[in-house]
C-alpha cells in the first residue's frame, strides 16, 4: 500500500508552527497514520448509487444521477462553468497572495467590474463551443445559473464583490454520489455558491448526497494580514518555507486542491486549503476513503490540477518545474510518472489568476479519450504517444479566467466502481 508523507521544509511562522506543534504529539501522527491504512472493502454494487431503504425519508431512486470515483472512468455528465458577468475580485491580501506581481495594477484599478468586456465576450463563444463538443461525444451538460457578480455584499466580518461561477472545479468535490461544497478561502468566492444551488437541490431530489463543509466566516483572523508580499520573489521565499496567507483559523479549502483515484484522495496545503480544511474532509470521508497530503517544490501552490493531474489508473502527469516531494512512492507503488511538454502559450496572452501549465489541466472523457487544448500541439503528440486520442478544444481567452478543462469542469457521473489503486 502507498505510504505517502507530509514533507515540509523551513519555518512556517509563529502561528502555524504553534498549531503544527501542538497537533504533531497529539493528532498529526495519528492522522497521516489512519488516512494511510487500508480499510475494509465496501460491498460491491452493480449500481453504487443505489437507494438505502433503512433511511427514514423517501427511498432514493435506483439510478442516481451523481456517482464518480476518479478522473478517468467514462464521463457521462459532466457541470461546466460559465463566464458571464465575470467580474475582477477586489485586490484583498489573499488575492494578491495567489496572483502575479505584473497583474496587481490590474486588480487594484479594476477590482469589483468586468474583466474586458471583449475577452469574456470570446470567452463565452469558446466555452459554448466546448460543451457543444461534449454532447457530441455523449456527455450530459449542466450549467449553473448567471448571477450577477459586481453586486457589493456585507457579511459581519468583510465586504467584497463577487467573482463568477467560471470553476466548479474549485466549489464542488463529487466523491461517489456525494456532492461536497468547498468553503473556498477568497472572500470574493463567498456566495459562488449560489450559482449551483438549482442543480444541487435536482441532484439531491434524485437521490444524491449533498454536503456543504463549515462555511468560514473569512474574518481577518483567517489572513495572515502582514503576509510580507512586496514581490512574487518573496512569495517564492515564503513557500519554499511552508508560510502561506492563509492561517489555521478556520477550515478552509478550494475543491480544486483534492484530486481522486478511488478510495485515495490526494492534496495539497495551498494558499487556499489549509491543514484545518484538510483535516474535515479526511474525518468526513473517512473511513471509505483515505486523504493523503502530497507537497510540491511549488512557489504558489494553488490548486492541484495544473501541478498534479491523475489521468488513468496507475498514470499521473506531474509538472516538471513543480516536482512532487512524493514522487518516488508512487513510482514504487508501480505508477507511470509522465512529465507533460513545456507549454506553448505566448507570453503576451492574458493569464490574470493561472500559470501557463494549464496545457496539462485536461479533461479525461474515458481512459483513452481526452480534451486537450488545440494550440498544445506538443502535449496533444504526447497523449497519442500514450495510445489516447485527443480532442481539441480552443478555450484560450477562457484560460485567462484562470483554468483550463479540468478546472471549467466539475464531472458528476463516470461509469465506474469504486477501487482501491494502491493496496
Amino acid at each position: 500500500m502507498l505510504r505517502v508523507r507530509c514533507l515540509r521544509g523551513g519555518s512556517r511562522g509563529a502561528e502555524a508552527a504553534h498549531y503544527i506543534g501542538w497537533r504533531l504529539g497529539r493528532v498529526f501522527t495519528g492522522w497521516v497514520q489512519r488516512s494511510l491504512q487500508s480499510t475494509q472493502a465496501a460491498t460491491a454494487s452493480k449500481n453504487t448509487c443505489a437507494a438505502d431503504d433503512n433511511k427514514a425519508t423517501s427511498p432514493v431512486p435506483k439510478d442516481c444521477p451523481v456517482c464518480s470515483y476518479n478522473e478517468w472512468d467514462p464521463l457521462e455528465e459532466v457541470i461546466v462553468g460559465r463566464a458571464e458577468n465575470a467580474c475582477v475580485p477586489p485586490f484583498s491580501v489573499e488575492v494578491k497572495a495567489n496572483t502575479y506581481e505584473k497583474y496587481w495594477a490590474f486588480y487594484q484599478k479594476f477590482g469589483g467590474q468586468s474583466f474586458p468586456k471583449e475577452h469574456v465576450k470570446k470567452a463565452i463563444a469558446e466555452i459554448e463551443e466546448m460543451c457543444n463538443i461534449l454532447k457530441r461525444e455523449g456527455v450530459i451538460v449542466k450549467r449553473p445559473d448567471p448571477i450577477d457578480w459586481s453586486v457589493k455584499y456585507k457579511t459581519p466580518d468583510f465586504e467584497s464583490t463577487g467573482m463568477y461561477a467560471a470553476m466548479p472545479r474549485d466549489i464542488l468535490l463529487v466523491v461517489g454520489n456525494e456532492i461536497i461544497e468547498a468553503p473556498m478561502a477568497w472572500r470574493a468566492r463567498f456566495f459562488e455558491y449560489r450559482a449551483y444551488r438549482r442543480i444541487i437541490k435536482d441532484y439531491f431530489n434524485c437521490g444524491a448526497k449533498w454536503t456543504t463543509a463549515p462555511k468560514p466566516t473569512m474574518a481577518d483572523e483567517l489572513y495572515d494580514q502582514d503576509y510580507p508580499i512586496h514581490s512574487v520573489e518573496d512569495r517564492h521565499k515564503l513557500a519554499a518555507q511552508g508560510k502561506f496567507v492563509t492561517t489555521e483559523f478556520e477550515p478552509c479549502f478550494d475543491a480544486a486542491d483534492f484530486i481522486r483515484a478511488g478510495r485515495d484522495i490526494f492534496v495539497q496545503r495551498s494558499q487556499v486549503t489549509n491543514y484545518m480544511g484538510i483535516e474535515w474532509m479526511r474525518r468526513h470521508l473517512a473511513p471509505d476513503y483515505r486523504v493523503h497530503i502530497i507537497s510540491f517544490k511549488d512557489p504558489n501552490p494553488m490548486h492541484i490540477d495544473a501541478t498534479f493531474n491523475i489521468i488513468g489508473p496507475g498514470l499521473v502527469l506531474s509538472n516538471p518545474d513543480r516536482p512532487c516531494h512524493q514522487i518516488e512512492l508512487f513510482k514504487k507503488a508501480g505508477w507511470t510518472v509522465i512529465r507533460p511538454p513545456v507549454p506553448l502559450i505566448p507570453d503576451d496572452h492574458p493569464l490574470w489568476m493561472s500559470s501557463k501549465w494549464l496545457s496539462m489541466n485536461v479533461l479525461m472523457l474515458d481512459e483513452k479519450r481526452v480534451m486537450v487544448d488545440a494550440n498544445e500541439t506538443s502535449i496533444q503528440k504526447m497523449f497519442e504517444n500514450l495510445g489516447i486520442s485527443t480532442i481539441k478544444v480552443n478555450i484560450r481567452h477562457a484560460n485567462s479566467l484562470g483554468g483550463g478543462f479540468h478546472c471549467w469542469t466539475c464531472d458528476i457521473r463516470r461509469r465506474g466502481t469504486l477501487q482501491s489503486y494502491f493496496d
